[in-house]
């Protein structure tokens, strides 16, 4: 029978209790730590192992069984550092977490392990919801993370500890002398994203930003069923410019503590990053359903079993503590019954039961920090002395939305605006001109151009009291970066059960008509990647009179609730003026004011005319060729009105069904393609309602968006609005 948990669990008690220790692994004599701090080590890895033989041998009563066994070194990583450098854990570090809780104290780390093994609901960071390593008291957000995304998150909560005492945040949550600690596999240093973080962090330390992170490799040699080549971690990472790698043995407690202490003692007394590459063990396949004799060879199997930390461990206990192996072996036996007292006290608890205990925590607690008060008018008039010109007349989107930034910026000390060329240059489209200027670079900065940096920069801050508001270029730019924002913002509060926040908006150039620098990459008009996530708020506004406000609301929901704010702008309105002839300034407004300003709520609809023989449902540039289609429409006979969804995720379905309530026909007007875009939920909604005989649609062709005039040929425009319009009061 293969059954390698129960082979490797009787071979420890069998070869301790005949003093059967494996040889050490280290020709050079390292370093020998007190016999209490050992012994403290030893009982959270044997913790750490039990739970993993309870895991594997309940099946049907535990769940996600990949353990820890054979990375129980990661124990060492705990006692080097103090619970409040943050960290963001590879999936193995139980032992990590177990070690951290019993140096917080009063904390229950086996009780609270096996409740996450049984996906209770009593479980302490999920709430049941997964088995995630983490803990809100010790600065341990938790992770789901199998291919390191959660590295540039890491790298952006290095960069907040400068930036913050540098601005001298108020209410920041770390020490400024903190280090953040970041652990994955040696087949995860592989990964783009990885790559892309060790990238961005030897980038600032190169210029001399600081950035204290310790970056721990755990190398068992191998990615589920793919071996990584020998000495391939360390030929990629021993000599990386302004990265400090250092080495040690993870079976080896000595040799872990020294290599730990040693990383984490640079990193942070010289604030750079530290590459620690520590050899580990993977025991017991990679989970529970792993048949490890299909693609391993026995003796290579065996080999790694006979390398088994916990017999290290047992070796140095046994020459230093001067334990015998028959205490060692009792003191195994004491925390299996442990283990078990409590995994049956675990599995009697309740599980989450109903569909509203689930989605509880998908959006984090509203109103938990309250924005700061509205800057007096003295410090408002000097920071816009310059713009005083402007500011006296209409202006169009962007600079609608410069204004707004400008003035959050000056009301929320904790907000930051970065991204590819946002600094000196201004933007591409020069929407953050002069911000830089007015607040300094370490508010508003350039960065790599890297989405995902882009985005994990912003997630690693808003772990540190920031509210980030980065930029990406291009919608299309973000597909390189998704999963930053469906696989880790979006995820943390749910995960976390409401107890971490993700506050952020990110600005995103997109959609279509953008003429003269045109193509599918600059021109995507596609949301879905967006408007599926639970949790996010997805923002558009479309023109001039409703940006300011909706930017505003953007923010305060991500300052006060901790929400993650997407806020598309639609790049063909940026600079539009005109609505129906040239030079008429119909498409824009005056910037009014924060104090004097209308907040355009979450969920609240715009609307333009009271007709009621035919209601347009659009928005972005959908709504500004729908004012323009308007007037000749009225000048036909149709009496309309014009529905601005303004906020396209979450839609609120009772509210757009009551805006068309009294109309007797519905057309909606999609600029996003036709397969996959707002015009299917909308439809679904209002057929829902009952009324979806008389709605059609009009939307993009599912096509790319070719260059030049042929853009046209696949989008909706004034002229097919009308001919559709027609069409539904026929």
């Amino acid at each position: 029978m293969f059954d390698r948990p129960t082979i490797l669990d009787e071979a420890f008690s069998r070869r301790v209790a005949a003093h059967d220790f494996p040889d050490s692994r280290n020709n050079a004599a390292s370093q020998s730590f007190a016999p209490h701090v050992l012994v403290d080590l030893f009982d959270s890895q044997i913790m750490s192992r039990h739970l993993d033989l309870w895991a594997r041998r309940s099946k049907g009563k535990t769940f996600y069984s990949i353990g820890s066994s054979g990375h129980e070194g990661t124990a060492a990583m705990a006692a080097a550092t103090r619970t409040t450098d943050m960290a963001f854990l590879h999936y193995r570090d139980a032992a990590f977490l177990i070690q951290r809780k019993k140096q917080a104290g009063g904390l229950t780390p086996l009780h609270d392990m096996a409740l996450s093994f049984a996906a209770s609901a009593d479980d302490p960071i999920s709430g049941g919801r997964h088995k995630v390593l983490g803990c809100a008291h010790t600065f341990v957000p938790p992770q789901t993370s199998t291919i390191a995304s959660h590295l540039p998150k890491a790298v952006g909560a290095a960069h907040s500890l400068g930036m913050a005492q540098r601005l001298q945040l108020a209410d920041a949550v770390l020490p400024h002398d903190a280090i953040i600690l970041c652990s994955f596999g040696d087949a995860s240093a592989n990964h783009s994203t990885s790559q892309g973080a060790f990238n961005a962090a030897c980038w600032a330390a190169y210029q001399h930003f600081p950035m204290p992170i310790v970056f721990l490799c755990e190398d068992n040699g191998i990615g589920i069923s793919v071996r990584t080549p020998g000495g391939w971690i360390a030929a990629n990472f021993a000599n990386r410019p302004a990265l400090h790698y250092v080495s040690c043995d993870g079976a080896d407690l000595n040799d872990a503590l020294r290599g730990c202490e040693e990383a984490v003692t640079f990193a942070r007394a010289r604030r750079k990053p530290v590459f620690l590459h520590m050899q580990t063990i993977r025991l017991m396949g990679h989970a529970g359903a792993d048949v490890e004799l299909s693609y391993a060879p026995m003796a290579q199997i065996e080999a790694a079993e006979a390398q088994d930390p916990l017999l290290h461990s047992a070796r140095i206990l046994h020459e230093q503590a001067g334990m015998s192996g028959v205490e060692i072996v009792a003191r195994y036996e004491d925390m299996r019954a442990r283990v078990e007292r409590v995994a049956l006290d675990a599995l009697a608890k309740p599980r989450l039961a109903t569909v509203a205990e689930v989605m509880a925590s998908i959006e984090p607690e509203k109103g938990a920090k309250p924005s700061p008060p509205l800057p007096d008018a003295a410090r408002r008039d000097v920071m816009f002395a310059n713009d005083a010109r402007n500011l006296a007349k209409p202006v169009t989107l962007a600079k609608s939305i410069n204004f707004a930034l400008a003035d959050i910026m000056l009301q929320y000390p904790n907000a930051a605006v970065f991204g590819e060329d946002v600094g000196r240059k201004g933007g591409v489209y020069g929407v953050t001109q002069g911000l830089q200027e007015k607040f300094g670079a370490a508010r508003v900065f350039d960065t790599l151009l890297d989405e995902q940096t882009i985005l994990g920069l912003a997630i690693g801050m808003a772990h540190n009291a920031f509210v980030p508001i980065p930029e990406i270029q291009f919608l299309a730019y973000l597909h390189n970066a998704e999963d930053q924002i469906r696989g880790e913002a979006a995820t943390l509060s749910f995960f976390s059960n409401r107890q971490y926040r993700n506050p952020m908006v990110i600005r995103i150039a997109g959609l279509p008509y953008q003429k003269g620098f045109g193509g599918h990459f600059h021109n995507d008009n596609s949301l879905a990647v967006l408007t599926d996530i639970p949790g996010i708020i997805v923002a558009c506004p479309s023109s001039a009179s409703d940006a300011p406000a909706m930017l505003r609301e953007c923010v305060r929901l991500a300052h006060e609730d901790g929400r993650v704010v997407v806020f598309i702008e639609p790049i063909a309105l940026y600079h539009s003026s005109d609505l129906h002839a040239p030079d008429d300034g119909g498409w824009t407004a005056p910037y009014v004011a924060p104090e004097a300003d209308n907040a355009i709520a979450l969920g609240t609809l715009g609307q333009f005319g009271n007709g009621t023989e035919l209601a347009i449902i659009t928005y972005g540039n959908g709504y500004f060729l729908s004012r323009q289609a308007m007037s000749e429409l009225e000048a036909g006979g149709i009496d309309l009105r014009i529905i601005d969804l303004r906020w396209l995720h979450p839609l609120e379905p009772e509210a757009i069904a009551a805006a068309v309530a009294d109309c007797r026909n519905i057309l909606i007007v999609d600029e996003c393609r036709r397969s996959g875009s707002l015009s299917e939920k909308l439809m679904t909604i209002l057929t829902e309602a009952g009324r979806g005989d008389v709605t059609t649609r009009i939307t993009a062709e599912d096509c790319f968006i070719p260059l030049g005039p042929a853009a046209e040929l696949v989008l909706p425009s004034k002229a097919s609005i009308i001919e559709a319009a027609r069409v539904a009061v026929a």
